[in-house]
């Protein structure tokens, strides 16, 4: 076998017979996170910008898709997308608003993956086509995957209108639904053309949903930024009222962390095994299939948090204390830090949460690796937990220790 680094053509004449060519290229992502206010106004053109609208003999077909839950708070909204599109030269609406209902449902039905994907194509969508998703990370989740799998990829805005969407997952690289009983199994690492935070989709948020995103504020805050997590203990009563200015100041300083670690952690796509962006969500994740989806992913996320935050503790790797301080507050901000599905056992008697940990190791497959804390602002990476300590740390949130 005959290996050649460099991509040459061999000699016609050659006779050898095996080749393995080495071929190499690198393609370069870069897409703007807006914040604004009123993206459908007439006087904002963020969003035409964004798009790069062209005069009207070249033709931007745009597509839109809605939560439900959107539309029930601005039942006016798919006649502002229509008269925005129709304001700006270059834009044309490619079919009437298309509105799905949101929340982790929209990731647990198949049927509503083909019938966007049947929707793009009979709205004559291609490549320079533009499918805009505007609701919380569950239902953009879903369009993006549809879109990223559609033609190979039709070009994806998300617009963003929940805490949790527009600080965490909605700035992220990640398309997906659940499938076989897990979260995200089916999904796509297909950035977004642009994402537009709009704050005005966020003073309309019930009060349920603005406090479930502030669950990976904490969490960002944990293992990357300590002077974050400091702000966030001044600002706890504020933010457990839903504030205006704190509030959006957490939702931009959370995002730009994000935006940060995905552009600089090294590994954008997952290829390894460390994700530290997932602090807290080996358990999370295990805990919302558990409780048929009652508890909101920041609400289970809060859960994951306090509870590696006291396992760290109790493994030697975090200073006593500091387990408190995060529990606080978290409570503060108004989680509840127990569930029962957290008592859940299998046949065997083993709590059922445990095997979160196994799937979260085969999501990405290869070696374990969790995100602990070794100090508030710092992560570090484990490769494996023990399950006396893990029930210890249970313990500890279920008899409230931390109030």
């Amino acid at each position: 076998m005959s290996i050649n680094a460099a991509f040459a053509l061999p000699a016609i004449e050659s006779n050898v017979n095996q080749l393995v060519f080495s071929q190499k290229f690198a393609v370069p992502y870069e897409f703007p996170v807006a914040f604004t206010r009123d993206v459908f106004a007439a006087s904002n053109a963020i969003l035409a910008e964004l798009i790069g609208a062209r005069p009207r003999e070249t033709e931007t077909r745009v597509n839109f898709v809605v939560d439900e839950g959107v539309v029930r708070e601005m039942p006016d909204l798919a006649k502002r997308i229509a008269d925005y599109t129709a304001s700006h030269a270059g834009l044309t609406l490619a079919g009437p608003v298309i509105e799905i209902a949101g929340g982790e449902a929209a990731k647990n039905d198949p049927s509503l993956v083909t019938d966007l994907q049947r929707g793009f194509v009979e709205r004559r969508l291609d490549r320079h086509s533009y499918v805009v998703g505007i609701g919380g990370g569950a239902m953009l989740d879903l369009v993006g995957y549809a879109a990223a799998t559609t033609h190979r990829g039709i070009r994806h805005i998300r617009v963003p209108t929940t805490v949790l969407a527009q600080n965490d997952s909605g700035v992220g690289v990640k398309n997906g639904i659940n499938a076989f009983g897990a979260k995200n199994m089916l999904g796509t690492f297909v950035p977004p053309h642009a994402v537009i935070n709009d704050s005005a989709f966020i003073d309309v948020l019930p009060g349920r949903e603005k406090r479930a995103g502030m669950a990976e504020a904490v969490k960002v805050a944990l293992i990357r930024d300590r002077a974050f997590f400091e702000w966030l203990e001044e600002k706890a009563e504020a933010l457990a009222l839903f504030a205006s200015e704190p509030l959006e100041k957490l939702i931009r300083h959370c995002a730009l962390l994000h935006m940060r670690q995905i552009a600089h952690g090294g590994d954008p796509f997952e290829r390894g095994s460390v994700r530290p962006l997932d602090f807290g969500h080996w358990a999370a994740h295990k805990l919302e299939v558990l409780s048929n989806y009652e508890l909101r992913h920041g609400e289970a996320v809060a859960i994951g948090i306090a509870l590696d935050t006291r396992y760290s503790v109790l493994a030697g790797l975090l200073p006593a204390g500091d387990d408190l301080r995060v529990a606080r507050l978290l409570t503060r901000l108004g989680f509840a830090l127990w569930h029962p599905a957290c008592e859940l056992q299998d046949e065997s008697g083993r709590r059922k949460l445990l095997k979160g940990l196994e799937e979260f190791r085969e999501h990405l497959g290869g070696e374990l690796t969790i995100t602990l804390l070794s100090e508030l602002g710092t992560g570090v990476e484990v490769h494996s937990m023990d399950e006396g300590l893990i029930g210890d740390a249970m313990a500890w949130l279920r008899e409230g220790a931390h109030v």
